[in-house]
């Protein structure tokens, strides 16, 4: 099982030490939140992007891919009935497929609850055929490039457009390219009333990517969520993509929080005997 952190668990160090530290305690993929590098991807020159690939390679490190791709951006969203602003949207959503091949990524997960959510006088129909017709001016680059765009379902403290798996896999399909896949995250999926192994044993051939963590917005091992038969049905289904840490409640500090995920899930592989 490879496992990454996403880069904006730290918050206030270095590009540089994030990615040491990571590799220390025995991360091999970093994931990147966008606008940890600038407010648009417009604004990460050619130079820089060269740059903070050679870093992490430097350090034992994979950049794995994006996430939070819209996050503290202006003027962009997946849902609007205003044709154009879709059309602004999906041409920022190719400006980061192209940062994501630059940094040497292949995923980039589609959350931003707040570039989606259901805007007044929108039902969830209509925001699903809006979502779709966005992500489709975007898979030629997609495709041409490699890269895959993962739909992450984002549960109720998040938003009201996409709550569960099954209607990230209905976007997936109304997309319909193999470069758009599907998401999971164990907080998200904690919100469903279905089993977490039960939804990743119906999606398996879905998914793109997962997110360990857990519902108090900390890390695996750092709440309540057992992870033991979450692995085990990782491990079941041949899931053989990144698992990252994402979290969201920062207080317990980056070495905390990075530290104690990893050596839950190592510890959680070593009991099911992996």
């Amino acid at each position: 099982m490879k496992f990454a952190i996403c880069n904006e668990t730290f918050p206030d160090w270095s590009f540089e030490k994030a990615c040491a530290f990571s590799r220390e305690c025995g991360y091999t993929g970093l994931e990147i939140a966008p606008f940890t590098l600038a407010k648009y991807a417009t604004e990460v020159s050619p130079q820089k992007r060269t740059e903070l690939k050679k870093i992490a390679s430097d350090s034992g490190l994979e950049i794995i891919g994006l996430h939070w791709l819209l996050a503290q951006t202006e003027g962009f969203y997946l849902t609007t009935p205003d044709a154009s602003i879709r059309a602004n949207t999906a041409e920022y959503l190719k400006e980061l497929v192209r940062l994501c091949r630059d940094l040497g990524g292949h995923v980039m997960v589609l959350g931003s609850p707040k570039q989606r959510n259901l805007l007044p006088g929108v039902s969830h129909e209509e925001a699903m055929r809006y979502a779709a017709d966005t992500l489709r001016q975007v898979t030629p680059l997609l495709e041409e490039t490699g890269i895959t765009l993962a739909i992450e379902p984002l549960g109720p403290e998040e938003g009201d457009f996409l709550r569960t798996a099954d209607l990230g896999v209905e976007l997936m399909r109304m997309v319909d390219s193999p470069r758009c896949r599907l998401h999971l995250d164990v907080k998200a999926m904690s919100t469903e009333l279905t089993p977490v192994s039960d939804i990743l044993r119906k999606h398996a051939s879905h998914m793109a990517h997962f997110h360990a963590n857990d519902p108090n917005r900390r890390g695996p091992g750092m709440g309540e969520v057992d992870f033991v038969p979450i692995f085990k049905t990782l491990r079941e289904i041949k899931y053989d993509g990144w698992v990252s840490v994402e979290v969201f409640d920062y207080t317990p500090g980056p070495e905390r929080l990075a530290l104690e995920s990893i050596e839950h899930m190592q510890s959680v592989l070593r009991s099911i005997g992996g």
